[in-house]
């Protein structure tokens, strides 16, 4: 299925009939992961082919996943105290970076 991209203000939106939404099981609210295609189809769609793929929070740039903080600390912490980065030594608080905590401001 091929879905038009409008412009809608300053956003672009992805056009579906009432029928197509229907067909994809989307409701009005949910969230889909939109994947891109090149312009020329490379082959038709497949029979048993799904029409759209459940999204599962995972975001991807180039094909590679994108990780968050916490799931990076949480696997560093899972694979072991070997895998911790190295504490680094940055010298004394300078300027802004001392905190007084009896400053009024």
């Amino acid at each position: 299925m091929e879905a038009k991209v409008v412009r809608w203000g300053e956003d672009l939106v992805v056009k579906l009939t009432a029928a197509e939404a229907e067909e994809l099981g989307i409701r009005e609210g949910e969230t889909v992961e939109v994947v891109a295609k090149t312009h020329a189809r490379s082959a038709p769609r497949d029979a048993g082919e799904p029409l759209s793929q459940p999204w599962n929070g995972r975001r991807y740039v180039d094909g590679a996943p994108v990780y968050t903080l916490e799931e990076m600390v949480a696997e560093m912490r899972r694979l072991g105290p070997d895998f911790a980065p190295p504490t680094i030594d940055w010298g004394p608080d300078r300027g802004s970076e001392i905190i007084d905590d009896d400053d009024p401001r």
